[in-house]
């Protein structure tokens, strides 16, 4: 009986830990921007022009060009900003984008359309070749472990630049 006692305790203990990893904690400088850079494929977390991190990324199915419908599988191009957070998100965490803006409500509407919405940064990229070409529907992707570093280091309000 002893012995099962210790190991529910070594368990739940374990399982504790697990779940604080998920969320680590982030004592630098602060991310003041994040840059995209659709083209390279990379995003940079900045402190004023200082980066602090980069990430291989993965984006919208259809990753050329700036998103302007629902469906169109493209990520958006501009200035937005870290709106919201998703620590249950279906892909591991996730960090809202704002997207769409005004301007890409109006556009959208002028057309006859709507222009979409639930762009973020999120995790689910895998190590193996399955996921090896942009596959979102408009997100940012990355690796889980990378998401863990930028779910801690950026905060809501922040502006992200998304270049072509």
């Amino acid at each position: 009986m002893q012995l099962t006692r210790r190991r529910m305790l070594f368990v739940s203990c374990a399982a504790l830990a697990a779940g604080c990893a998920k969320f680590p904690e982030y004592a630098g400088p602060p991310v003041t921007r994040i840059e995209v850079q659709k083209s390279a494929r990379m995003m940079y977390l900045l402190n004023d022009e200082t980066i602090l991190a980069s990430y291989p990324i993965k984006l919208g199915f259809t990753a050329e060009g700036p998103k302007q419908f629902e469906g169109d599988g493209k990520t958006p191009e501009g200035r937005y900003f870290i709106d919201r957070r998703n620590p249950n998100s279906r892909f591991y965490l996730s960090l809202g984008i704002d997207y769409p803006n005004a301007a890409d409500q109006a556009f959208a509407a002028s057309q006859g359309k709507s222009p979409g919405s639930d762009i973020f940064i999120h995790g689910g990229v895998r190590n193996s070749g399955r996921r090896s070409a942009d596959w979102t529907a408009g997100c940012i992707a990355v690796k889980n472990r990378q998401m863990r570093q930028i779910y801690a280091m950026v905060q809501d309000g922040t502006p992200i630049d998304i270049y072509p």
